[in-house]
């Protein structure tokens, strides 16, 4: 397959690109975490699952961390986000190609002040499996679980550090297990509707290494208002100042 027939390039600002595939693509969720996660220019942080990359690539548009790994078990994904990386003159970045479960060898342990996450938000034997193997990965808990990614999370972050997640709120309540049982306090919920007359379709979550019990739980986000996007949405996709 061809890079021509095969990938198309979004346009996230003048400068970063995101190189997607109907086998690793994006979605609103990755802008709701990138903006949740509240990363610092200071910060060390990895995105697990990256996928093409999405969420890093975010974090590009205004002061960067000062270091991203970006990590995916699969091996077009991150060839994806190398394109990606490539076509916006992007160094920030470090893929790598490698299994969460194990992480990777000189993995930077208990020094991160920030780890992200956009996990698969059906359970393996949950609701209908796409035959594509690689959506079913992006959906479907088959190659890693919400607590294969809190153990990797809890291996990587220093004393203090956040981990941010989004998934469906039927899953709440194993998110939240799954933190506390590898040491990460949930701390900060945040629910997404479509509108004030709709149930919540996602949630958003962070957690603190090492931190005591007391979770905050912030205002409703909504995505439309009338016909278009919530002027919060909105400015949520834009992302403050693109970087200079």
């Amino acid at each position: 397959m061809s890079d021509e027939n095969f990938y198309k390039y979004e346009k996230l600002t003048d400068k970063i690109y995101v190189c997607a595939s109907t086998d690793h693509r994006f979605g609103t969720d990755a802008f709701l975490l990138a903006d949740f996660s509240q990363y610092r220019q200071k910060d060390k942080v990895c995105d697990l699952g990256t996928g093409c990359g999405i969420i890093p690539l975010i974090m590009q548009k205004k002061l960067p961390p000062q270091v991203t790994y970006a990590v995916d078990i699969q091996q077009g994904a991150i060839e994806q986000l190398r394109l990606g990386m490539e076509k916006s003159g992007t160094k920030g970045i470090v893929p790598i190609c490698a299994d969460l479960k194990v992480l990777w060898e000189d993995a930077p342990l208990g020094q991160l002040d920030l780890v992200t996450c956009n996990p698969p938000y059906k359970a393996a034997n949950a609701g209908f499996e796409s035959v594509i193997t690689a959506q079913k990965i992006a959906r479907h808990e088959i190659m890693c679980n919400i607590d294969d990614v809190c153990v990797a999370a809890s291996k990587l972050l220093k004393f203090g550090g956040r981990l941010c997640v989004c998934n469906r709120p039927e899953r709440l309540s194993d998110v939240i297990a799954a933190m506390k049982a590898h040491d990460i306090e949930p701390k900060r919920l945040r629910f997404v509707s479509k509108d004030p007359d709709s149930a919540p379709w996602l949630f958003l979550i962070e957690g603190k290494k090492g931190s005591k019990p007391f979770m905050k739980v912030e205002k409703q986000l909504y995505i439309r208002s009338g016909s278009g996007f919530t002027e919060e949405l909105q400015m949520i996709y834009d992302t403050g100042k693109e970087q200079q």
